[in-house]
């Protein structure tokens, strides 16, 4: 992911009859990681998108994770010798990760990763018709950087390079526009006097 520019990936994975979609995110610069934590798993259930769960890992599975949360969440049944549960279900688990960043996700893998990236830029994660590309002071985010990649891969494919420039989204489905509307406008506002 890191090689890549990516902060986040997603896949989906089935267990105990539920079907899941699970964002992995690295952290946020600034944010708080545990010593051990590699990245951020979030299980979101396909059929209730309110039921999520966010577990840490590393490269050795889950990290600091509690017998009954698992339990819990996944809707294991409680058995005696439950002590391998977390082991055995980090096999299965292991067995949905992708190996490689890909862009050709299904639609809900990547409308909760868009979903995620928006939020994570303090953004509304309806924000998903693109409408401008405009330099700005600083670096656009990963955040923003990423939805694009997702969203508009033909778009970001003309700006990639250049990280001043930032791709800007509304709610108002009225406002997307094409790509090539968004080239003329950034043409107009960028030449030369």
């Amino acid at each position: 992911m890191i090689q890549n520019n990516w902060v986040i990936d997603g896949f989906t994975f089935s267990y105990n009859d539920k079907e899941y979609v699970v964002l992995a995110k690295l952290f946020n610069e600034g944010e708080r990681k545990p010593k051990h934590a590699l990245l951020k798993l979030e299980f979101i259930r396909q059929d209730e998108p309110t039921i999520r769960k966010m577990f840490l890992a590393n490269s050795n599975g889950f990290y600091n994770i509690s017998v009954k949360e698992l339990r819990e969440f996944f809707g294991i049944e409680y058995r005696e010798n439950l002590g391998e549960i977390i082991q055995q279900f980090t096999d299965y688990f292991s067995n949905f990760i992708p190996t490689q960043v890909s862009d050709n996700k299904p639609l809900l893998v990547k409308e909760r990763m868009v979903e995620s990236l928006s939020v994570s830029d303090s953004e509304d994660p309806k924000r998903v018709y693109c409408f401008d590309v405009r330099r700005n002071a600083g670096q656009r985010t990963m955040f923003n950087d990423n939805k694009t990649r997702l969203l508009r891969a033909t778009l970001y494919a003309n700006f990639e390079e250049d990280w001043n420039l930032s791709f800007f989204y509304s709610d108002d489905n009225g406002r997307d526009a094409t790509d090539a509307e968004i080239l003329l406008k950034f043409a107009n506002r960028n030449a030369p006097a």
